[in-house]
C-alpha cells in the first residue's frame, strides 16, 4: 500500500489522546497443527502446558475456520479477504504471491504508528513487491518458501543454526528454528516496549520435515507411531517456546495491555503430519481430531476448523469463555482494526466482519452468515472443485458428489443427508455460485515479479514461483526500465557452490549439454561445460511485462532439466540497436493459450 495514501490519517494519529494507550498485538500462527493437536482440546497423547494455560485464560472461538492449506490462509489473514480474491490459491507455481496493491493488516498497523514485525514463515512471495518488508512489515526474519529446506530457502538449512532472510538480506542464526522465531520476537518486543507493536510469529512447525531434538520425541515413542512421536515432539517444543514468550510478557509487565491471538493455518497433514486417515473415507486411523473427519487439503471439517484463542487482560477479554459463532480468518483484520481503534483508508474493503461485538458481549445473537472454502491448488481455479459452504447449521461438501451434513447434530460428518434435503443443497449451492462469480474475476491475471528496480537488484527467481509448461519453468516478470540485464542460469542455488552438472548428492555428473533462455522474442543458447556453476547471458530489455523461460538441455535430444534459480541484475543503459530488436511476450499467449491443466482431486 502506498504510504502517501495514509498521510492525513497518520498525522491525525499523532493527535490521539495519550490517555488511551493503544494495545500491543501478538499474533501466533502455527503450521499444520490441527484443532485436535492440543491437550486442552482432548488429545490424549501430546503435552501442551503453555497452550493449555492460554486456553484457560482466553476467549475461545469453537467454530473458527481457515483455508484448507497454507498460503491461502496467510493471504486471507493478512487482507481480510477470501484468499482467491487476494490472488492466492496454491502454495507454488506463481499462485502463492499476494496480489500487488492489496492492503495488509501490517500496512494498517504501520500507518497507525505501530512497529510491525514478522518472525518465521511468510510464504506469500520471495521478491519485490511481495516480500513482507514490501507489505507493511518493518522488521522481518523469515525462511524462504513454504518450508525450511524448500527451493526458495537458503541452501543447507535443516532447522538448526540456519541462515534466514533478515530484512531482505541473508543472516545466520544459532539454534532451533522455532526457538529462533520466538527469541527474535522477544528481542523485538523488548526493543519496542515503549511504543505500540504488532508482532506476527508465524512458525514453520509442526510442518514436515518432522525434525526436533530426540528429547522432545522420547516421551511419545511408546504411545504412537514414530511419525506421530516426532510430530508431537515438535508440538511440545513449540509449546515450550510459547511458554517462554508468555513468561517474558509477564516479567516485562506487558501482559495486561497485549492482545495475544493463537491460531493455526489449517488442519493436520494426513500424508506426513499429525494424523493418519483412511483416504477412501477421510476417517481417522491414527492421531486425534476431536472427532472431526479429514485433514489438510483433503477436506471435511478437520481441514479447515482450527483453534482461535484471544486474550487481552486489560480489556477483560479472556477467562476461558467460549464463543460458538461461525467465524473465520477473514475476520481478523476488521477485528484488530476495531480493537485497536485504528484508522484505515476509506477504500479498504474486506470479506470478513469484526468479532468485537462478540468479544465485548455486546450481542447475544450473531447475524446469520455463509462462509466459503475451496481447495484449488491448480494453475487456474476450477468452479465446483472441492468447495465447502458453511452456515451455523449446515456443511455442503463437494466431493465426487454433493454431500450435506447437519454440523450441529453430526459434527463428525458421518451422516450425509443431501438426498433428504434437496432444497437446502440447492440453496447453498446457489450461494456458492454467487460467491464464485464475485471472486473469479481476476483468475486469468498473473502476479508479476519486478526486475530492474531500486528495491531489489539483483533479483533471484526461484523455481517455486514459476509456472510450469511441458516440464519447463516460466516466470512472469515486470521489467521496471529499459536496460542491459545480466541473467545467470543456475541448476543449484549460488550459495551451494555446486556445479550445474552435479546431481543432488554431488556424486554423479548429469549429461547436461546446454542452457536455454527465452525472454519475450529473444532466445539465447549456450554450451554447458563440466566446471560451470552458472551460464551467463547479457540481454537488452524494454520496460514492461513479459515472460522469461529458462532450462537446461540434456545430451539426449528433446530431454530437459529445470533451472532452480535464475539471477537477474540491471547493469545500466541498453544498447539501442539491440533494444530495438526486442519485443515482450504476452503472458496469456505464452501460458494460457492451448494450455490444458490436469486437475487432481485432494492434492
Amino acid at each position: 500500500m502506498n504510504r502517501l495514501k495514509y498521510s492525513i490519517l497518520v498525522i491525525s494519529v499523532l493527535f490521539v489522546s495519550c490517555s488511551k494507550k493503544q494495545p500491543n498485538v501478538i499474533l501466533i500462527m502455527t503450521d499444520d497443527q490441527g484443532y485436535g493437536d492440543l491437550a486442552c482440546h482432548g488429545n490424549p497423547y501430546v503435552k501442551t502446558p503453555a497452550l493449555d494455560k492460554l486456553y484457560e485464560e482466553s476467549v475461545r472461538f469453537t467454530d473458527f475456520h481457515v483455508d484448507p492449506c497454507c498460503s491461502p490462509t496467510r493471504a486471507a489473514l493478512m487482507t481480510g479477504c477470501y484468499s482467491s480474491r487476494a490472488g492466492v490459491w496454491h502454495t507454488i507455481g506463481g499462485r502463492s504471491l499476494l496480489k500487488e496493491g492489496m492492503t495488509t493488516i501490517a500496512d494498517v498497523f504501520d500507518n497507525n504508528g505501530y512497529a510491525t514485525g514478522i518472525f518465521g514463515k511468510w510464504h506469500l512471495g520471495e521478491n519485490y513487491p511481495f516480500r513482507p518488508n514490501d507489505r507493511g512489515f518493518r522488521e522481518s526474519i523469515v525462511h524462504g518458501g513454504g518450508a525450511i529446506g524448500a527451493n526458495p530457502d537458503y541452501w543447507g538449512n535443516d532447522y538448526d543454526d540456519d541462515t534466514y532472510i533478515h530484512n531482505g538480506n541473508y543472516e545466520k542464526f544459532e539454534g532451533y528454528c522455532n526457538t529462533v522465531w520466538f527469541s527474535e520476537a522477544i528481542k523485538y518486543i523488548k526493543n519496542n516496549r515503549n511504543k505500540p507493536f504488532f508482532c506476527y510469529i508465524s512458525t514453520n512447525v509442526p510442518h514436515a520435515p518432522l525434525r526436533v531434538d530426540e528429547e522432545y520425541v522420547k516421551p511419545y515413542k511408546n504411545l504412537v507411531s514414530d511419525r506421530l512421536a516426532h510430530y508431537y515432539g515438535m508440538v511440545t517444543k513449540l509449546d515450550e517456546d510459547l511458554g517462554n514468550l508468555l513468561t517474558t510478557l509477564k516479567e516485562m509487565d506487558l501482559e495486561e495491555n497485549a492482545i495475544l491471538i493463537f491460531m493455526t493455518d489449517n488442519g493436520p497433514c494426513p500424508w506426513f503430519g499429525g494424523i493418519v486417515i483412511d483416504f477412501e473415507t477421510g476417517f481417522v486411523k491414527e492421531g486425534y481430531s476431536a472427532g472431526m473427519r479429514g485433514g489438510k487439503i483433503w477436506g471435511y471439517e478437520n481441514a479447515h476448523r482450527v483453534p482461535f484463542f484471544v486474550r487481552w487482560p486489560g480489556a477483560k477479554i479472556g477467562g476461558g469463555k467460549e464463543i460458538n459463532a461461525l467465524s473465520a480468518h477473514i475476520d481478523l483484520m476488521p477485528t484488530l482494526i476495531d480493537l485497536c481503534d485504528l484508522k484505515k483508508p476509506d477504500d479498504l474493503k474486506y470479506d470478513g466482519r469484526s468479532l468485537v461485538p462478540l468479544l465485548n458481549e455486546e450481542v447475544k445473537e450473531w447475524p446469520e452468515r455463509t462462509l466459503f472454502i475451496h481447495n484449488q491448488r491448480v494453475e487456474y481455479p476450477v468452479k465446483d472443485k472441492e468447495y465447502q459452504v458453511l452456515t451455523e447449521k449446515w456443511r455442503l461438501v463437494k466431493r465426487e458428489k454433493d454431500e450435506l451434513y447437519d454440523i450441529k447434530s453430526d459434527p463428525g460428518e458421518r451422516n450425509d443427508v443431501a438426498a433428504q434435503n434437496p432444497d437446502i443443497v440447492k440453496d447453498l449451492y446457489g450461494r456458492y455460485e454467487k460467491w464464485w462469480e464475485d471472486i473469479s474475476v481476476d483468475f486469468d491475471t498473473y502476479a508479476e515479479i519486478a526486475i530492474g528496480t531500486e528495491h531489489e537488484n539483483p533479483v533471484t527467481l526461484n523455481a517455486h514461483d514459476a509456472h510450469t509448461r511441458n516440464g519447463k519453468k516460466i516466470w512472469v516478470v515486470n521489467v521496471a526500465r529499459d536496460g542491459k540485464y545480466e541473467i545467470k542460469l543456475n541448476h543449484w542455488p549460488a550459495e551451494s557452490g555446486k556445479r550445474i552438472v552435479e546431481n543432488t548428492s554431488g556424486d554423479i555428473d548429469l549429461p547436461i549439454a546446454s542452457a536455454d533462455l527465452t525472454v519475450g522474442n529473444m532466445n539465447r543458447t549456450a554450451e554447458v561445460t563440466s566446471e560451470m556453476k552458472s551460464v551467463i547471458f547479457e540481454v537488452d530489455l524494454k520496460a514492461g511485462t513479459t515472460c522469461l523461460q529458462a532450462y537446461f538441455n540434456l545430451k539426449e535430444p528433446g530431454k530437459t532439466i529445470r533451472t532452480d534459480c535464475v539471477y537477474i541484475e540491471y547493469l545500466g543503459d541498453p544498447d539501442p540497436t539491440e533494444l530495438a530488436k526486442y519485443n515482450a511476450s504476452v503472458p496469456f499467449d505464452v501460458l494460457r493459450e492451448k494450455y490444458r491443466q490436469n486437475v487432481v482431486l485432494y492434492d
